[in-house]
């Protein structure tokens, strides 16, 4: 199986041209289970990738475009009174697939982003007091656009806490632009690819990274990132222990890409950052007082634990 993910990975990589590291991301993101977050301006390719992510997996993909009137039953379901059976009967929406799309998920008001908070962590809805399973393996890949731009809204911490990772793609480089110019067009060439692994292999991929294995000297070094980033002077809060285990989970997914069936250290740092940057925020008091972002704190943090003193390196 793990040369089919590379191959999806391949797949997707003919599609957005330019962005091996952030695919690789994606897949990682999606092995180890959880839910993902694009950040970034307009147009340069958000959707397409979570399009291509999706048929490349197999999997059942469901669209919703969120906007400032997006109620919550427009993404959950409603119950609607049928007169022939003299009940209500539920009409299930779009959440109910293993592929869901929020686009621009920021444009909606908190009231329908928090609708979303116990189908990212339960897989499971809860309408008129019922509680309602949602389809296996379930993913939600939000995009958003950045928070200065016009008609957004902050996410909530307790939100932002739900993705797994979030990423940028970026402006691409030169070579890579050329090849969009000169090429076709790439949700044209969303047609032309096709399902490289099935959804129930990719569930017995997720199975294998439960079961990869991390040292106790590896668990220490995580311990010892979490603990500098609750010590830090300029961060207004820590790192949660359930950030630590996202930061775990998704290492182990790493090392599956790379074909080990164990953590090293270069497994947690490659998915460091775009693992806990948005889970972090800088104190008031650090406002102003130094040119710094949540990215120069994060570099800081990881800089700052030795692995050699752990004893990790040998682990």
């Amino acid at each position: 199986m793990l040369t089919k993910i590379h191959a999806v990975a391949r797949q997707v990589g003919q599609i957005i041209v330019g962005k091996d590291v952030q695919i690789r991301l994606s897949l990682t993101c999606l092995l180890a289970g959880g839910h993902l977050l694009i950040e970034d301006i307009p147009g340069v390719g958000k959707t397409t990738l979570a399009h291509a992510l999706a048929i490349s997996l197999g999997l059942q993909f469901q669209r919703v475009q969120f906007t400032s009137d997006l109620l919550p039953a427009d993404v959950m379901g409603i119950s609607i009174f049928d007169r022939e059976k003299n009940g209500f009967a539920f009409h299930p929406g779009p959440i109910f697939t293993q592929l869901l799309l929020a686009d621009e998920i920021n444009r909606a008001t908190p009231k329908t982003q928090s609708g979303l908070l116990e189908a990212m962590e339960e897989r499971q809805i809860s309408i008129d007091g019922i509680t309602r399973d949602l389809p296996s393996p379930f993913f939600v890949i939000a995009t958003q656009n950045p928070t200065h731009q016009i008609g957004t809204f902050q996410l909530p911490e307790s939100q932002l806490d739900r993705f797994l990772m979030c990423l940028s793609l970026g402006y691409p480089d030169a070579s890579a632009e050329y090849d969009l110019l000169m090429g076709e067009d790439r949700r044209s060439m969303l047609k032309s690819i096709g399902m490289m692994m099935t959804a129930d292999e990719l569930i017995a991929m997720q199975q294998a990274v439960r079961r990869v294995h991390a040292s106790p000297a590896l668990i220490q070094y995580i311990q010892a990132l979490a603990h500098a980033s609750r010590q830090h002077d300029l961060l207004a809060e820590g790192l949660s222990p359930r950030a630590a285990l996202a930061l775990l989970q998704a290492a182990r997914a790493w090392a599956i890409f790379e074909g080990r069936d164990y953590v090293i250290p270069e497994d947690v740092q490659a998915v460091w950052a775009p693992v806990v940057t948005h889970r972090l925020r800088l104190s008031k008091s650090s406002l102003g007082a130094a040119a710094l972002t949540n990215h120069d704190v994060v570099a800081q943090l990881i800089r700052s634990i030795d692995v050699n003193a752990k004893g990790i390196a040998n682990a």
